[in-house]
């Protein structure tokens, strides 16, 4: 059964843009399409009957959002923003394709996210260095149950009346998040009730914890976690500025309670290349993750999904999909690139640039360059999503094989945390993308926290190579599934495509290299291997490669012995369509008893030769040689069988004393 019809709601705006009612129609086929004037005013009533319909709801408008919201309540209704992004702008004549395609993407379906609950008591500890923190305090003490935790106080006026419990200490460690912190204290005393012109506090301790919900730090010092603002229920203010601290104080006074937060991050551990026997292979994400929410755990890694603050790193680094981004999933994501780009293409745009941006500080200055600036350029589709840093390799492959020009991320100029990760993933792009024929600068970041300079710098862009062919593939598993589709999809739509592009260190896609003459086929590789891309033959010595399962984690390497194995990042895009390759193959040596194959020839024959006649078991008529060419079950056998007199060794030379060595010095004959 088909979706019943959208109904789409074009708004002018009191006549401030003119959006294109039959653009939208071709690209939305099958909508309804009607225009307003001033539809959240003096048409409302217009808005009153489409939603009363009860037909999926499209409204070109986000301003007044809640308004529509409360009028409609439990519609189905989806929202666009074409004024800010489209229809204010220098270049709103020419916007009719963004406007169609941006309307298009807004009802491409998102899947639901998994939450994760913190539950929060209200138990809280103010941390400062003098009056400040107990004057927080006197705010909060009818809405919380708190403590006062001085670090080094100087000179702190005794209360006349205890009603808030002020101790002194110093925080050491830190851990933990909303509802969950354990703190530990050296120097912990509690104040002397005898304290007359200044607080006194009794002996100290070392190593005191503590817990508590929530963590209200005012003591000007260094932050207590990493990416301390990314730390649900870690309040920092600096002391010395009244209005920070007031809204910190106030944002504590709200953390009671259930709190439901995105659980960004899906994780399986199966797939994880972390290490293997103890032997550490990847480290991606335990090196980018900015809130150490990330820890070793075995063979693989342990993702905190309590901490983690979404900042998607892991999920864009991670080479085989163990981690995942949820906000939205990898596919989801291209789906609606997808739309955007081809619903952009349909209306008769050209040369898109898509703009990737975050809504705490893209849409604002997306929205100041719009009021106060010339807006967007015409051919500037911008995207959001939740953090920039979730941006994955295959999002960047498949918004070029859907028919970009250039690819901008836009990023603050001094970001909330490290953006190593997605330098690492432009740095993976870029020679994929130059390599393809699309250019050295097709993707880059635009970093800026001004409205103006964002407009310069789109208008400066000169678009690339776009596809000879864009496509249309419909993406759709895990993550790295859709990768190998979009770079897939990248190559049949290059300008010049090629087999073969080299990749810097690092990259998740290569081979590797076996010095055949040094390896012993001990298949250490094999099992140390956590994808399967290096294998063995069951029925004789053989060592197996798949390239397109190797991820370049480097256990293979670290595990083998005899350090014959080397990588090479490389994207082959044969590689996916290839057969397992043999990288050394040997003839298997066959038991002198039984004819049962075991073991390699050249490995016996080289150990056999190494021991014959160097060892009294192995020289001589009686030489034990020919065991070590028997297979397991014929050796116990042939030992058992042998009747072996350990005292047919050869004689021990006589022990020698010290009067041996004081004779010999003297010359003297033993005697």
């Amino acid at each position: 059964m088909s979706p019943p019809p959208r109904t789409i709601l074009l708004c002018s705006c009191d006549d401030t843009m003119s959006p294109d009612a039959e653009g939208v129609a071709r690209v939305c086929r099958g909508a309804k399409i009607d225009t307003a004037h001033q539809l959240c005013r003096a048409e409302l009533e217009r808005f009153r009957t489409a939603a009363a319909q009860g037909e999926p709801l499209t409204v070109a408008c986000t301003q007044e959002a809640p308004l529509f919201a409360e009028t409609a309540q439990g519609a189905d209704i989806i929202f666009a923003n074409i004024r800010e992004t489209a229809g204010w702008s220098a270049d709103a004549a020419a916007a009719g394709p963004k406007i169609a395609a941006l309307i298009a993407a807004a009802a491409e379906p998102m899947p639901p996210t998994p939450v994760v609950s913190l539950e929060s008591d209200g138990v809280i500890l103010i941390y400062g260095r003098d009056e400040k923190a107990i004057e927080a305090a006197a705010l909060l003490k009818d809405r919380l149950d708190l403590t006062v935790l001085l670090t080094k106080p100087r000179d702190i006026a005794p209360p006349r009346v205890t009603d808030v419990p002020v101790v002194t200490g110093t925080i050491v460690t830190a851990k933990g998040r909303l509802g969950a912190f354990e703190i530990t204290i050296d120097g912990y005393a509690s104040p002397l009730p005898s304290s007359r012109a200044r607080l006194a506090f009794g002996a100290p301790r070392d190593g005191v914890t503590a817990r508590c919900d929530i963590l209200l730090d005012l003591s000007g010092g260094a932050p207590l976690f990493p990416a301390a603002d990314l730390r649900d229920g870690y309040l920092r203010a600096d002391p010395a500025n009244e209005a920070a601290v007031l809204r910190a104080v106030m944002k504590a006074g709200d953390l009671v309670g259930t709190f439901d937060k995105p659980r960004y991050v899906n994780f399986t551990a199966d797939l994880c290349a972390h290490s293997r026997s103890h032997i550490v292979g990847c480290r991606r994400c335990l090196d980018l993750c900015p809130t150490a929410a990330i820890t070793p755990a075995g063979d693989h890694v342990a993702i905190d999904a309590e901490v983690c603050a979404g900042c998607g790193s892991c999920a864009a680094a991670c080479p085989t999909g163990a981690a995942s981004y949820a906000l939205p999933p990898a596919d989801a994501l291209m789906r609606k690139l997808r739309t955007l780009l081809t619903a952009y293409r349909e209306a008769g745009g050209t040369q898109p640039i898509l703009l990737l941006h975050d809504e705490s500080h893209g849409t604002p200055l997306i929205d100041a360059l719009a009021r106060h600036g010339d807006g967007l350029p015409a051919n500037v589709l911008p995207l959001a999503v939740n953090e920039v840093t979730q941006v994955g390799l295959e999002a960047i492959a498949a918004a070029f094989a859907y028919g970009a020009c250039a690819v901008r991320l836009l990023l603050r100029a001094r970001p909330r945390h490290d953006i190593a990760g997605l330098r690492g993933t432009l740095a993976l792009a870029v020679p994929i993308l130059a390599g393809l024929g699309y250019g050295m600068g097709a993707a880059a970041t635009i970093e800026t926290d001004d409205p103006f300079a964002l407009g310069d710098a789109l208008r400066a862009i000169v678009p690339g190579t776009t596809a000879a062919k864009p496509a249309g593939f419909l993406p759709d598993g895990a993550k790295r599934d859709v990768m190998r589709q979009a770079l897939r999809e990248l190559l049949h739509a290059a300008p010049a495509p090629v087999d073969v592009i080299a990749l810097p260190t690092g990259a998740p896609f290569g081979k590797i290299d076996v010095n055949v003459a040094g390896c012993t086929l001990c298949l250490a590789c094999v099992s140390a291997c956590p994808t399967g891309a290096l294998g063995d033959d069951p029925d004789r010595p053989t060592l197996r490669f798949i390239e397109d399962a190797c991820v370049q984690c480097g256990l293979c390497q670290a595990t083998c012995p005899e350090k014959v194995i080397r990588l090479t990042p490389q994207l082959d895009f044969r590689a996916t369509s290839a057969a397992a390759r043999v990288l050394k193959e040997e003839e298997p040596f066959c038991c002198i008893r039984c004819g049962k194959p075991f073991g390699t020839k050249s490995t016996i024959e080289r150990v056999t030769a190494k021991l014959s006649g160097k060892h009294w078991m192995f020289s001589g008529p009686n030489s034990r040689l020919d065991v070590l060419k028997m297979c397991e079950d014929c050796r116990v056998i042939a030992v058992t069988e042998e009747a072996l007199d350990p005292y047919a060794a050869p004689p021990r030379p006589a022990v020698r004393t010290t009067e041996d060595y004081l004779r010999e010095r003297a010359g003297k004959p033993k005697g």
